[in-house]
């Protein structure tokens, strides 16, 4: 088990646009995911992208198998492997709720995102990943996607009042760490 340091932000590296992946199937890429799901189950994360690890492709991982304990009433997403990401809103709706990440460890904001999109990519092996979701699956790969076009949630933040320290925000929710 190898698990990674998390870039915080501040680091330069989190705020460039990733590379998109060119080799599928490979031993290099296989390893990677690898380390990223210790890291990302590690931090009780909801998902995890390659450059919060400092490696500038376009990569993301999300979801799992059972409850995560940061997330016990959120519904389960699909463990995935989504390489080379498109995301492509299937409405001007949107809808905010509150969002943390591993490299903004400690806060939370409220953050609008649209409320059903479909994603395409690719998983390790080069097959074809295209789905129409929404709720929490739906937030969970636009934030992490984001981080692949060099974004991170405080700057989708458009009400600042509702951005803060999750232990001041949440008070005893230790549930609601970071994502």
């Amino acid at each position: 088990m190898t698990v990674r340091d998390i870039l915080k932000m501040g680091d330069a590296r989190l705020l460039r646009v990733a590379q998109p992946v060119t080799e599928f199937d490979t031993d290099l890429l296989h390893l990677l995911i690898t380390d990223m799901l210790d890291t990302m189950r590690a931090a009780n994360g909801a998902g995890l992208a390659a450059p919060q690890i400092g490696v500038d492709l376009q990569l993301v991982i999300f979801g799992g198998d059972g409850a995560n304990p940061r997330y016990p009433d959120r519904p389960l997403v699909p463990p995935t492997v989504l390489i080379n990401p498109t995301i492509t809103p299937l409405s001007d709706e949107e809808v905010s709720d509150w969002e943390g990440c591993l490299s903004v460890p400690g806060l939370r904001g409220m953050v609008p995102r649209w409320a059903h999109i479909r994603y395409t990519g690719f998983d390790q092996y080069g097959d074809a990943i295209d789905r129409v979701v929404d709720g929490f699956h739906a937030r969970v790969v636009q934030h992490e996607c984001d981080h692949l076009w060099g974004k991170l949630y405080p700057m989708r933040i458009r009400d600042f009042s509702r951005f803060g320290f999750t232990e001041v925000l949440f008070p005893g929710l230790a549930s609601m760490e970071d994502d």
